[in-house]
């Protein structure tokens, strides 16, 4: 079994074990060619990226990274693969670059630095550092712009996108390297304080890299989404996608929560230390939880939109009117306490309060001001009876 096992692993192809580099890799490459033209030399540099990027696990295997016994067992296949590959990444820049102009044979050779850093801090066993695992996102980040230049951007243009994604990459590595460390010493930041800061440092970037002002626009088919719903429906006549969308997700959700992953949830935001006694991964159940706001945001955006287009401003203030609406709802902030279908009715019944104020003559400014003093009242409520309880 395992002979069987050992030449099972030894035949298929070495591929990179760091997930999150793949997307370091691809995303800035798919933001040239999405924003500039396709051409010979940008995708000869492209093929070169990828080709030196698959060649990471054979060189960390002939390194010893990977464990002395996968370095012995791997070694004729590790060093047959990467021979391959850095082969094809040197033909693929060659044409590449044979095929550029000077700006990007000048700004291909200003990565040479940081790859030589980078291999330093991989023979000496530091690549899985924070330093080595940013400046590995900095340099895939700014190894797109070689790319884009030849792809007809302009060195500006090329320049920000770099810089944009080499944000999104170090904020990330940093993230992970925190979280990580407090999971050992069993301590996690606020939730709401990581919303707050990701907001701002969101919401920055957009308004740095837009300028303030709407970019593009979106297909109509797209718009539809927000803008149109199911014709001829008995009494209404056009039952809107957002309702279809808002009561598609508020039966799951219901449902979701009546199981015994709902109690699950809603016993690890009561008391995470007595959920984790009796048997629940705390952190599994966070992440999930994560996972499914996140994608709940995500169709919110394709509905906002949808329904208003594009802004650089769009959903703006929304994240304060959901906090209200919960609140509102009966959910408690501090966890543990609420219900969806309670909470679907907070968000109706502040817009309602909304629209009320609208019709009359209430300024639209007052808004958050309302939504503050909710919030506030809400907080001293859940304190008097938390106290009271005691």
């Amino acid at each position: 079994m395992f002979a069987r096992s050992s030449e099972k692993r030894s035949s298929r192809w070495l591929l990179p074990r760091e997930h999150g580099a793949y997307a370091e890799v691809i995303l800035p490459l798919v933001t040239v060619f999405f924003l500039g033209k396709p051409t010979l030399a940008s995708c000869g540099l492209s093929l070169a990226i990828l080709a030196g990027f698959l060649a990471h696990e054979p060189r960390q295997i002939l390194l010893g990274a990977r464990g002395g016994a996968l370095q012995r067992e791997l070694r004729g296949r590790a060093r047959a693969q990467g021979a391959l590959l850095l082969t094809a990444s040197s033909a693929a820049a060659a044409f590449g670059l044979c095929r550029a102009d000077a700006l990007v044979v000048v700004a291909a050779a200003g990565l040479l630095p940081a790859l030589a850093l980078l291999l330093g801090l991989t023979l000496a066993g530091r690549s899985k550092s924070l330093l080595g695992e940013t400046l590995v996102a900095l340099v895939l980040a700014f190894a797109a712009v070689p790319v884009a230049l030849a792809a007809g951007l302009s060195p500006p243009a090329a320049l920000r996108s770099a810089l944009a994604w080499s944000a999104v990459f170090g904020l990330g590595t940093a993230t992970v390297h925190a979280l990580l460390a407090r999971k050992k010493r069993g301590v996690f930041a606020p939730s709401f304080a990581v919303m707050g800061m990701g907001m701002g440092v969101i919401s920055g970037a957009v308004f740095w890299w837009t300028g303030g002002a709407p970019r593009g626009a979106l297909p109509d088919n797209f718009r539809e989404i927000g803008r149109l719903g199911i014709q001829d429906f008995p009494v209404l006549e056009q039952l809107p996608w957002s309702v279809v969308i808002l009561l598609v997700i508020g039966i799951g959700a219901i449902l979701l929560m009546r199981a015994s992953f709902g109690r699950r949830l809603m016993a690890v935001g009561d008391n995470e230390s007595a959920a984790r006694l009796s048997g629940v991964k705390v952190e599994n159940m966070r992440t999930i939880a994560f996972v499914l706001s996140g994608l709940s945001a995500a169709v919110a955006g394709i509905l906002l939109g949808g329904f208003a287009g594009v802004s650089a401003q769009g959903g703006q203030g929304l994240e304060f009117q959901a906090i209200t609406a919960v609140v509102l709802g009966g959910v408690v902030l501090g966890g543990g306490r609420g219900t969806v279908l309670a909470a679907m009715a907070g968000a109706l019944t502040l817009e309602a309060l909304f629209t009320l104020l609208n019709l009359y003559g209430v300024s639209g400014a007052l808004e958050d001001t309302v939504q503050g003093i909710i919030i506030i009242a809400a907080v001293a409520f859940a304190s008097y009876r938390l106290r009271g309880a005691r």
